[in-house]
């Protein structure tokens, strides 16, 4: 069923559907598929969410993933000068409250940008010891990629448009539409 964007509620402009539904799960079945593969003999998988973004990626990919996994949680917020841009500036709002030395941690991320983010999460989980560190990424913009970053399990690759649904927000709202959408910034009123 594809669903389109007039039945939610006083949802701002779409400029276009990038991914339905259907779509986002078949690739998310893809990507536990291949995460499952991976960790299978590997030991402990720690499964940490970048809040708030990850958390409906979180939710379907964690019941496509066949093997045992732990699951934490990280929230962090970037500034920088406009409405998306980050200057790198990045600060821990709520840390991991489970030790990950000598465990094998995958990082789920529905968005990466510039990379500054998630570099400096890199840096700072490195410093834990895990036994591996790796990233799943919903969506990634190399167009607006001014740190290079290893993404080890990719949804999808896009264009350099302001999208939303599916975790990702429109001013904290619409994360919970069921698709991605592309915001109309021509018809933004």
């Amino acid at each position: 069923m594809l669903l389109n964007p007039e039945h939610f509620e006083n949802i701002p402009p779409v400029a276009e559907i990038l991914y339905q539904h259907g779509d986002i799960q078949a690739r998310v079945r893809e990507l536990g598929e291949a995460i499952s593969d991976q960790y299978r003999s590997q030991g402990e998988l720690l499964l940490v969410c970048i809040l708030k973004g990850g958390v409906l990626f979180l939710t379907d990919l964690m019941r496509e993933i066949s093997i045992p996994h732990v699951i934490g949680f990280m929230a962090v917020s970037s500034y920088g000068s406009g409405v998306r841009a980050s200057s790198g500036d990045v600060r821990i709002d709520m840390d991991l409250d489970i030790n990950i030395r000598d465990k094998h941690v995958l990082i789920v991320e529905d968005i990466i940008d510039s990379g500054h983010t998630l570099t400096y999460i890199l840096n700072q989980l490195e410093t834990r010891q895990p036994a591996s560190l790796n990233i799943c990424c919903l969506l990634s913009k190399p167009a607006r990629r001014e740190v290079e970053i290893p993404i080890k399990f990719l949804g999808f690759e896009i264009e350099d448009k302001f999208v939303f649904g599916y975790g990702l927000d429109l001013d904290e709202k619409f994360r919970n539409l069921p698709f991605i959408a592309v915001f109309d910034l021509d018809n933004d009123h």
